[in-house]
């Protein structure tokens, strides 16, 4: 029962972030063009097939080799921050009873807090192998982008490769979405209260980021 605040306010933290999604999802039904998630992927589809077209293959692989780098320096900050983690539960028993010293509601159990530590580990885990997927499939599309069409490349037609490089930004997108859960997760380390509200910061902060502008066409 001494677990029962942070427990609430982990389930309240999720349930946030699911109804958020929940709420993106019904307005995608509405308005395809509602996220920029979805209008990059329009654009993406669009790029493949005019690249394709006009064999612009030095583009395109710039224009990958740039994607394809801000996954790796991602996935690279993912792998210092994971050693950061381990390195902060190591001294668990030092920093416990100094971070949560603002902690009403919480409980400074020793357990707990390494159960805080393995949530934050396994986001950060999650954030590195989905860029390394991400980059994994940029690494492939640059391949399929320059292969010459024919009978015997039927995976190789803009569709494919679009929809392959789509997956990779789907991929980076999670990466990143599990990048700002680290935020909610840090200040779970000073108690339940905290972590609420950075869960309500951060889906104030996605709800700007995840809209795509308005453009207004004014007539000169």
């Amino acid at each position: 029962m001494h677990y029962i605040s942070d427990v609430v306010g982990f389930s309240a933290s999720l349930a946030l972030l699911g109804a958020y999604h929940a709420y993106l999802r019904y307005r995608l039904r509405k308005n395809p063009g509602y996220t920029v998630q979805r209008l990059n992927d329009v654009v993406r589809t669009a790029w493949v097939k005019e690249i394709m077209q006009r064999r612009e293959g030095v583009l395109a692989v710039q224009t990958l080799r740039n994607s394809m780098m801000a996954a790796v320096f991602l996935a690279s900050t993912s792998v210092l921050m994971i050693i950061g983690v381990l390195t902060l539960s190591e001294q668990g028993d030092k920093l416990r009873t100094t971070w949560q010293a603002l902690d009403v509601f919480g409980t400074a159990s020793a357990r707990l807090w390494l159960i805080k530590m393995l949530l934050l580990l396994v986001d950060l885990l999650v954030a590195f192998f989905s860029f390394a997927t991400a980059i994994r499939l940029f690494h492939h599309v640059g391949y399929m982008i320059n292969a010459p069409q024919g009978e015997f490349l039927t995976g190789a037609d803009p569709a494919h490769v679009s929809t392959h490089l789509n997956r990779a930004g789907g991929f980076y997108s999670i990466g990143m979405r599990a990048y700002y859960y680290t935020v909610p997760l840090l200040l779970w380390l000073f108690g339940p209260a905290f972590m609420l509200a950075g869960t309500v910061a951060l889906v104030s902060a996605l709800y700007y980021l995840d809209r795509s502008p308005r453009v207004s066409l004014s007539k000169s």
